[in-house]
């Protein structure tokens, strides 16, 4: 049995367009904020995970922000860390050549504000610290370790928009590649206006397994039925603490599910049968219990060489989807729900509404500019 507690909160407490749509309505900013400065300022963030690089450069727009430009490329800086508690050589290489393109491109957008933070891959490695300073001695990037509740809470933040307005209770999750955050939201009438969705965090976890780590363990390429009930299982037996805190909120009225992270952006992508992953397709797109069931059975049925083919599944991550969708079955056993809702946003957008919401970039009823 793993050594982490539930955290329980009271109910009060290659990937975007240039024109993409706010991620969350702005909260109320002091008055003498001038909201024509706001316009020309660029904000970055940065989301440095156990398998994925993110940035995320953007401006205040009138009700939350427009996308300037983005990053994204796969560096598995936790590959092997499930065996050696460390971040290897290569690993290291890879994520610092990725880091570097990501200030280049901070630099040539004139970003007055960023933020750049690492996740479970850092907070889990002997040498994370170690790391951290080398990309700082090296690139010039000064990484924030977060811990467990800030990841949370920022996945919450970043895509708490999609969740139905009429829906009481609402179950977040984000599937890491070594970690995986899971929220329980209230959708109550009267916090579901609140500009700051934690405010409706009844309860949070944050489980020690992601697509890495799991793949690693049970192997990600030839993975059969009993290989994948093993894999779901484990994630059950990590799950077992939130679900006995949180089973209440799929009894909700209209409650469903809500998840992002690659697994189900991927899920969503082959469910469509995409000849290219498009996101405008994706984010907010709802899925029935049958759909996400048949799209699971898709890919289980697939050979390793088959999803590599696949446009929207790539090399990168052929390996890897299956441990994902592991992950996903189980979320699913524990809060049964006629529906899920797919979001290509999450830590990222919740790191750039926090620092324009910090800024005072908007006022209510006004519009930039």
């Amino acid at each position: 049995m793993r050594d982490e507690t539930v955290v329980s909160v009271p109910a009060r407490a290659a990937e975007y367009a240039e024109t993409a749509r706010a991620t969350a309505p702005p909260p109320r900013v002091a008055e003498d904020h001038d909201p024509r400065r706001s316009e020309r300022r660029a904000y970055a963030a940065l989301d440095l995970g156990t398998n994925n690089c993110r940035l995320l450069i953007a401006e205040p727009a009138p009700y939350g922000f427009r996308v300037i430009d983005a990053f994204s490329r796969i560096v598995r800086l936790g590959e092997g860390l499930g065996s050696t508690d460390r971040l290897s050589d290569d690993a290291i290489d890879r994520t610092v050549d990725a880091l570097a393109v990501c200030l280049g491109k901070m630099r040539s957008r004139g970003v007055v504000r960023s933020k750049s933070i690492a996740t479970a891959a850092c907070r889990l490695a002997v040498n994370g610290q170690a790391f951290v300073e080398r990309v700082h001695r090296e690139v010039g990037l000064d990484l924030e370790v977060v811990d467990r509740r800030t990841e949370a809470y920022l996945a919450v933040t970043g895509c708490a928009a999609l969740a139905d307005r009429n829906a009481e209770s609402v179950v977040i999750f984000d599937i890491g590649g070594g970690s995986t955050e899971i929220v329980w939201l209230d959708g109550s009438a009267a916090l579901a206006r609140s500009a700051d969705p934690t405010l409706r965090i009844r309860a949070w976890d944050s489980l020690p397994v992601g697509v890495v780590t799991l793949a690693e363990r049970y192997g990600g390429a030839d993975v059969t039925r009993p290989v994948f009930e093993g894999m779901v299982e484990e994630v059950a037996d990590r799950l077992t603490k939130f679900a006995l805190i949180a089973g209440a909120a799929a009894h909700a009225p209209n409650f469903h599910l809500l998840g992002t992270s690659g697994t189900v952006t991927t899920l969503a992508a082959t469910h469509l049968r995409l000849p290219r992953y498009d996101r405008r397709r994706i984010d907010g797109l709802w899925m029935r219990d049958r759909e996400v069931t048949d799209a699971i059975d898709g890919l289980l049925s697939t050979r390793l060489s088959d999803r590599a083919q696949n446009p929207c599944i790539g090399r990168d991550r052929a390996d890897l989807v299956l441990a994902g969708c592991a992950i996903l079955e189980a979320i699913r056993r524990a809060f049964p729900s006629e529906r899920l809702r797919i979001a290509d946003r999450g830590l990222r957008e919740g790191l750039l509404m926090n620092m324009m919401r910090e800024d005072g970039v908007w006022r209510r009823g006004v519009r930039p500019g």
